[in-house]
This record gives structure tokens, C-alpha cells and sequence, in this order.
């Protein structure tokens, strides 16, 4: 099974059997539904457990939140998403279209890009949880795009990059094409 179907078959909480993947395969597909019409601030648990045909009670035995439930999509399709490093000789091309890759994941959804941002920055231990994945993943594929010589100073500085242009996404001071665009731009600084 590749990684990116193991994620379907686990969840933050726990293993999941083949039904219970499903129920939350439709909770968070109901959720990005949700969010559309609703935004972060009206959706519910409730809500979403509703649009997904199942009880509120068996939607909170796998997510503790709507802030978990957000930071699980985000997580289920950075993993899903397959890695653009290419075979480019030069790391800085392949830094620049992970770091585009990661951010255009929820560029085209509004309100699901903003929660996202509001979503990981919660203190939730299945958040807190989450976030550590997604942070792991990220450095994970800026380490591979840049090469066995990597300077860690360089991941992190990068790391740093990515997550301030998240956060000032979703603050709503660009679009995630916009903040795309410019993670480029300071990449490029930070790689020179």
C-alpha cells in the first residue's frame, strides 16, 4: 500500500477498518461542502456530520474539532499530492515547485484556505498532532528537493518562509496564487 493510501486507512486518533475509512472520507468531503457555504466561523461538527448522512456523535469519535477536522483534509491532500521534484539538476528548481506544489493544494478554495491557516494554528492535541505530520512531510520533500548537501539552516529558513506565507494568506493580505508566487520570489532569496 503506498503512503498516500495509508492515510485513507488511518486517521489522527486511530487504524481504521474499511468502514470507518469511508465514514471519514465522507465527513471530510461533506466538510469542504460545508465550508464552502457556511465559512470556518459557521461550520459545525454538527453541520458537517449532517451533509455526510451520519450521527454528530459517531463524527466526534474521529474528529475532536472542526479545527481537527481541517487540519485532517489539509494532511490528506498534502500526502495524496504527489511530489513535483523533478529530475532538474539545479535544487533551486526543485525547491520552487515543491514550495508551489504545497501551496496551491487549497488555492482554489477560499474558505477552505483560510481555514486551513486558522485550523492549524489551534491547540487541539489532534491539531498539535497534525501539524507535526505536516510539518514533517514539508521538510521531508524541501530535504529531498534540495539535495544530500543540504544546510539545515537553509530547511529551516525555508520551513519559516512557507509557514509565514500561510499565515498571511490567511489573513486574507493575498490569495494562496498570489502567496505562491511570492514564496518563489523569496525562495529564490534564500537559495542564492
Amino acid at each position: 500500500m503506498s503512503e498516500p493510501d495509508s492515510v485513507i486507512l488511518e486517521a489522527t486518533r486511530r487504524r481504521l477498518s474499511g468502514k470507518q475509512a469511508d465514514t471519514v472520507d465522507k465527513l471530510t468531503r461533506s466538510a469542504v461542502e460545508v465550508l464552502a457555504r457556511e465559512g470556518f466561523a459557521g461550520m459545525t461538527i454538527r453541520m458537517v456530520a449532517a451533509a455526510a448522512g451520519v450521527g454528530a456523535a459517531t463524527a466526534y469519535t474521529y474528529f475532536s474539532s472542526k479545527e481537527h477536522l481541517v487540519a485532517e483534509i489539509f494532511w490528506r491532500r498534502l500526502v495524496s499530492a504527489s511530489s513535483p521534484a523533478s529530475e532538474d539538476a539545479d535544487p533551486t528548481v526543485r525547491v520552487v515547485a515543491e514550495l508551489r506544489n504545497i501551496a496551491m493544494l487549497v488555492a482554489d478554495e477560499q474558505e477552505l484556505s483560510g481555514a486551513v491557516t486558522s485550523a492549524l494554528l489551534g491547540r487541539d492535541p489532534d491539531v498539535v498532532h497534525l501539524r507535526g505530520r505536516i510539518g514533517a512531510e514539508i521538510r521531508k520533500r524541501l530535504i529531498r528537493a534540495l539535495g544530500e548537501d543540504h544546510d539545515p539552516d537553509v530547511v529551516e529558513s525555508l520551513e519559516l518562509l512557507y509557514a509565514g506565507a500561510l499565515v498571511r494568506a490567511g489573513m486574507g493580505y493575498a490569495s494562496y496564487s498570489e502567496i505562491a508566487d511570492r514564496i518563489e520570489k523569496s525562495a529564490l532569496l534564500i537559495l542564492k
